[in-house]
């Protein structure tokens, strides 16, 4: 078979979750599968993380805009090679394309209430791309995957697709997320201190930062010893916002450091340094830093709703991710009773070997051979 596989945003340099999980994928796939001939489609960028092998070319195709990438350029570059399916790996297709269509729909949040937030124009014009597109191209598909069994049950209720045309492939981490003993080095960079609570937060209401910061603040007057809060990925002002429109004590922003981004590549020492991972989502379609933490054997603090439990598994800590207390008090007993702590610490790292990247390319292969 002739595969072409869309990864157009795996070259640049801040990659995002879907990059990530369509770069370890093709990765996996370039390894296992030496039969069926590959084009990864990309556009130019920094970090060049692929290469080009026997079966496997690498295309790099130009476009100014990502709309015009997926609309023209790529289905004018599909017709000079005439593969025998399209694989589009971030929740968008091609609308006009006559090729067998396999998608990766990672969630449909964004066909979901947005909230009415502020957003930046990029934002606004790929929300309102997406929910152009999606409905267009669904009747086309010859196979959706989605990352959950949550999340295929919503898009079966939403687009009123049959399970059979739905396939879960779960993702997994990086292997460079797991125990690493000189953290220190890399996690002195953003964080001042030996132990610390880290936090993925950010404006996005379905990250609970305003929960969680109230329960920190809980946790802060509870704890003999309080540790300080790493929050990644959001700026002072909006820290200061949440504060004061939250009613929250402002003596805890001494204790909390706020880098900004955080190069992916440091994560894995931001988990080892952390002694707690708090992941309290309002919403997620799977949950990859829960994974990343465990694999790195950080306990996890996270919620029991949405995809989380099916993700994290029934033995993580789930709790209400609208009760600050149960929050804050699932921080104190971890940080009291040692050995409620190791379970927790065993747990991840055994739980994060169920999700690999060679299952998935397992998973992916089959089904490009279902399709004939």
């Amino acid at each position: 078979m002739i595969i072409a596989i869309e990864a157009q945003r795996i070259f640049r340099k801040n990659k995002h979750g879907m990059d990530f999980v369509a770069l370890e994928s093709i990765r996996e796939i370039q390894k296992m599968d030496t039969e069926n001939i590959y084009y990864i489609i990309v556009q130019p960028g920094e970090d060049v993380c692929l290469e080009s092998t026997a079966n496997v070319h690498v295309v790099r195709l130009r476009c100014p805009s990502y709309l015009l990438w997926e609309q023209v350029a790529l289905p004018l570059f599909l017709r000079k090679i005439k593969p025998d399916l399209l694989h589009c790996t971030s929740s968008t297709a091609p609308v006009f394309c006559k090729i067998p269509l396999v998608l990766t729909l990672h969630d449909i949040i964004f066909m979901e209430k947005r909230d009415t937030g502020n957003k930046s124009f990029y934002q606004n014009i790929g929300w309102h791309y997406r929910r152009f597109v999606l409905p267009r191209i669904l009747p086309h598909c010859r196979k959706i995957i989605t990352v959950s069994g949550f999340e295929s049950q919503n898009i079966q209720e939403a687009f009123n697709v049959i399970p059979e045309e739905v396939s879960v492939v779960y993702n997994a981490s990086s292997s460079r997320f797991k125990p690493i003993e000189h953290y220190r080095e890399v996690s002195q960079k953003y964080i001042d201190a030996d132990e610390y609570l880290f936090f993925l937060g950010n404006t996005d209401p379905k990250k609970n930062t305003l929960r969680t910061l109230k329960a920190y603040s809980m946790y802060v007057e509870q704890s003999e010893k309080p540790l300080p809060l790493l929050i990644a990925d959001l700026k002072e002002s909006a820290v200061d916002r949440i504060l004061k429109d939250g009613n929250i004590d402002k003596n805890i922003k001494s204790l909390l450091y706020l880098p900004g981004y955080i190069k992916n590549t440091d994560l894995p020492y931001i988990y080892n340094g952390a002694k707690i991972f708090l992941y309290p989502s309002l919403r997620e379609s799977f949950g990859i830093p829960i994974l990343e933490a465990m694999a790195c054997g950080t306990p996890i603090i996270t919620s029991n709703i949405s995809a989380i439990p099916e993700i994290a598994g029934e033995d993580a800590i789930l709790v209400s991710p609208y009760d600050e207390a149960a929050i804050a008090g699932e921080i104190i007993r971890l940080e009291t009773d040692p050995d409620y702590y190791q379970q927790q610490v065993d747990y991840g790292i055994e739980r994060a070997r169920h999700f690999s990247w060679n299952i998935i390319a397992s998973n992916l292969i089959r089904i490009y051979q279902s399709i004939q």
